[in-house]
């Protein structure tokens, strides 16, 4: 087996403490943690010396520490405060990887050669993200990813060889701080498991078989065995530094017909698609910015992999077409590039005044080909007349009338579906990964009503069933009555099977409390219904495949 390659990790601790400070201007001297609402997430130093730990409640918090400062969490301003500690890194290393906000990956074996050793390597990195953001940053070398984390933690440079006596005495929790991604959300879940089982330490992991790791604990279990074993070695993600491509032109006169902002676009277009050309770059996103007259901003971002054939000058400039039409004409919904929201422009709303600027810019730029294409190729031909009209009527009706499902976190089903303006990637606002106690158990519904369909549970004595306080149903489900609507004719449905019922109740702190219970049920005729009893009534919220 060859040895993992040398990586070297860049850790600024408490990150998000830091972040929440330097946004809301919190002096150094005082202590602060920040909190999701329920509990504390991230602790500061001074904080924990008076015995503040992350996982308590806020009211406990604070009874340790009176003067604690409880900040919000905010994901998106942790990164987006990360980015200048990210930039003075690269300015001594041309290739990173930004794990998550606070942690940096890069592989240190070229680094450390060119710069003379692993130690001014390391150095220059405290050296330049200190001078270029006045955060202090502690740095890790090891092999593998895994201990290179674990040593930044500790501030130590690992001989090549020596990872094992770095991880062996370690808790089995420091696979926390390991964890990024999608693994972040099942890794304490895991800890605990191991702790339970007597593994409490990642040298006692490591000594199990790897092959027995994978049966009892699946792919989650042998990245942590890897990762106690100093075997994980992946490579790391180098990200390559490129500015953004911008041009623009002003419009004198203004204008305010389709056709001659078309003129205008089609020759930023052109130009834009040279730049990219001779940078041998393409890019992520493909911004249009445009001044009115009176003032006001109007902008439209969309990905590019949603730009049909690509990022040719001619398809740009339809795309720009189609959104011109929109603003020019007044049928568009107004988009603010500032504020980042989409309100609405009704009928009876003034029409856009005339378009004194025009821009269009490149966002996500990197190098041709360090994107990864489909694993069965592109799109078809009707996928691409399907984008193409979806793009059209954008344009015309505005970016927020064509909308496309995603998912986000909730706990009734139909509070999990995020609508967002197709071609965009809007960050829920309920995050997936969050637990949302109460919400129903899996598989998730195939099929969401637009409006639950009221119906009839009944029992095997015929009459309604209802469901008492300890959760205990009246009598066995037997039959679903469905109501004469539309047109059809009321009908009667055998109940084959069911399960639950699954109670939530939502904003019981406010006067008007909402109280359900949900109820799994499968059809003689096929398929499965999702039932909820509200106020003594059943409906349908959603069905089964």
């Amino acid at each position: 087996m060859t040895a993992p390659s040398r990586v070297a990790a860049l850790w600024v601790p408490d990150w998000p403490v830091l972040a929440a400070m330097t946004a809301e201007e919190v002096a150094v001297h005082e202590p602060a943690a920040v909190h999701d609402g329920r509990r504390v997430t991230a602790v500061s130093a001074l904080a924990r010396r008076q015995g503040v730990r992350r996982g308590m409640r806020r009211r406990h918090a604070q009874e340790c520490c009176p003067g604690l400062v409880l900040l919000a969490e905010d994901p998106g301003r942790d990164v987006r405060l990360f980015e200048p500690v990210a930039a003075a890194a690269e300015t001594v290393v041309s290739g990173i990887e930004v794990a998550r906000p606070g942690l940096i990956l890069l592989p240190a074996a070229g680094a450390g050669r060119y710069h003379g050793s692993e130690h001014t390597l390391a150095e220059l990195l405290v050296g330049a993200v200190a001078g270029q953001t006045g955060y202090e940053a502690q740095i890790g070398v090891a092999d593998g990813a895994g201990a290179a984390v674990l040593a930044a933690r500790a501030g130590r440079i690992v001989p090549p060889g020596r990872a094992a006596q770095l991880l062996g005495p370690l808790g089995v929790g420091e696979l926390v701080h390991v964890a990024t991604g999608d693994l972040a959300a099942q890794v304490p879940d895991l800890v605990d498991l191991l702790n339970r089982l007597g593994l409490r330490t990642l040298g006692d992991l490591a000594r199990l078989p790897a092959t027995d790791v994978l049966a009892r604990f699946g792919r989650l279990g042998t990245w942590a065995h890897q990762v106690a074993s100093g075997q994980d070695d992946r490579p790391t993600a180098l990200r390559r530094l490129e500015p953004d491509l911008a041009v623009e032109q002003d419009l004198d006169p203004p204008v305010e017909r389709v056709e001659a902002a078309a003129f205008a676009a089609r020759r930023l277009a052109e130009e834009l698609h040279a730049l990219l050309v001779s940078r041998g770059a393409g890019c992520g996103r493909l911004q249009i910015v445009a001044r009115t007259e009176d003032g006001q901003e109007l902008a439209r971002t969309w990905r590019t992999e949603a730009v049909i054939g690509g990022m040719s000058a001619a398809r740009m400039t339809d795309r720009v077409r189609w959104q011109l039409e929109g603003w020019l004409t007044g049928s568009s919904l107004r988009a603010s590039s500032r504020a980042g929201q989409h309100p609405g422009h009704g009928a009876g709303d003034p029409a856009p005044a005339p378009l004194v600027r025009l821009g269009l810019r490149a966002e996500e730029v990197v190098a041709v080909g360090a994107e990864q294409g489909r694993l069965w190729g592109g799109p078809s031909g009707s996928d691409l007349r399907a984008q193409r009209a979806l793009h059209r009527v954008q344009g015309l009706i505005g970016t927020d009338r064509v909308l496309s499902v995603a998912v986000q976190g909730g706990r009734e089903v139909r509070d999990q579906v995020h609508l967002v303006p197709w071609g965009e990637e809007a960050a829920p606002t309920r995050q997936v990964q969050q637990p949302w106690p109460g919400r129903l158990p899996p598989p998730a519904p195939a099929t969401v009503l637009p409006e639950p369909q009221v119906v009839q549970l009944c029992g095997s004595d015929g009459r309604r069933v209802q469901v008492d306080a300890r959760l205990q149903v009246s009598a066995e489900p037997t039959v679903v009555w469905w109501p004469a609507e539309q047109g059809l004719p009321e009908r009667e449905t055998a109940v084959t099977g069911w399960a639950g019922p699954w109670p939530l109740v939502q904003r019981w702190w406010g006067p008007t409390p909402r109280r359900q219970v949900f109820l799994q049920a499968t059809l003689a005729e096929g398929g499965a219904v999702l039932l909820a009893l509200e106020d003594g009534v059943w409906t349908v919220e959603a069905h089964y495949d």
